[in-house]
Order: C-alpha cells, then structure tokens, then sequence
C-alpha cells in the first residue's frame, strides 16, 4: 500500500467503461476475467529495496510527429479537443472518471498511471531494465493511462483508495488486475482482499 483514503469498499456501484473510440482508456478486461486474472497473481509482501525513484520511470515518450504519451492520452480522453502545431491541447473538454469533474483546461488534468509506478516498483519493476520501466510507463495499449483531475491522481493502492466516482470502481479494478497480470506484477494480501470485494460488486 502507498498512500490514500479511508477503505470503503464494500458499498460498490459497477461500471462499465467506454471502448477506445468513444475517448477513453482502453476497455479492461471483463469482471470475470478479471476475477480469473486476480486468483493466478503471486501475493507478496511490497519491496521497496532499493528505494523508489520516480526519475527511473522516463516519461514521456514521443508518440507520434511531436505528439508525446500525455498529449495523446489528452487528444483520446477529451471531446472537441483542438491542438497547437507542438500538438499541445489548447481547447476541448475532458471528464475525470475519477470524481465526474469536468474541465476545459488541459493543465488542470494530470495523466495518471491507473497502477502507479511506484506500486510497480514495490511489486516487482525494481527488478526490470530502464526500457521495460519506460515501457510501463508509457503504455498506450493497456487500460494503464487517463485523463484525471490532479486532486484525485495519488499514488494509491486499492486496498487504501477508490476512485470517489462510485460507477468507476469497477472499471478501476479490472484495469488494476489486468495491468498487474500483464505485466507479472505481485499483489499483497489487503490489496487482494480489496480488489476481491470491488471484483464481486462488478
């Protein structure tokens, strides 16, 4: 566990998520998938040996022309968004997931890492190269990265902090599981009894 709110788990609304098309975070996997995924992770206690370094996870990556990884995530999560030749987001409308707060200035929002980094360091990415760290940290294909208000992107750990919009929860575990599962990450004990109460309310 890293750091966040008072667990309250257990009184749960399910979502489901919008596909890539309809500007959104890629679809997780489904709930009972996700329930699958979640019984084949290792359950370990977190290391944090060395420590974590944030500068150890590069970011971001050049997508595309000049587009990085957070103008692209801003590009896919918003509506109406315009974009400067620098492809920098100058107008448009994003909705944080989150908490429901919408915004038409793309410097309020952060491009939050659904499993953080350094959640992924205590449960394993210390011992992967600089490449696969960027790679993590940097992932388009996975439902890994979005568009949130900077007051609700926190590192965090499910068995500490939900997302306060109750119809996200869902979406939230299933993306955390198949992230965790993809990228061979371990899960301690409360983190699994957490996201094993969020899975069933699905």
């Amino acid at each position: 566990m890293v750091s966040g709110l008072t667990v309250g788990l257990l009184l749960l609304l399910p979502a489901v998520f919008a596909a890539p098309v309809q500007r959104s975070l890629p679809a997780p996997i489904s709930a009972a998938s996700a329930r699958t995924a979640l019984a084949s992770l290792t359950v370990s206690a977190e290391v944090n040996t060395p420590a974590y370094d944030r500068d150890l996870f590069k970011t971001w990556d050049i997508i595309s022309g000049t587009c990085d990884t957070r103008e692209t995530v801003l590009k896919r999560d918003g509506t109406n968004v315009v974009t400067s030749t620098a492809c920098a987001a100058t107008s448009g409308t994003w909705v944080s997931p989150y908490d429901g707060i919408s915004f038409t200035v793309s410097s309020q929002l952060d491009i939050d890492h659904v499993v953080p980094l350094k959640e992924a360091w205590v449960s394993g990415a210390r011992n992967w190269t600089p490449a696969q760290r960027e790679a993590f940290a940097n992932d388009l294909t996975r439902p890994q990265l979005v568009a949130v208000s900077a007051s609700s992107n926190r590192s965090k750990d499910p068995a500490l902090w939900v997302p306060p919009l109750a119809s996200f929860r869902c979406t939230y575990a299933r993306a955390w599981v198949q992230v965790k599962q993809f990228y061979s990450l371990t899960i301690d004990s409360a983190e699994k009894a957490a996201l094993t109460s969020l899975l069933a309310s699905c």
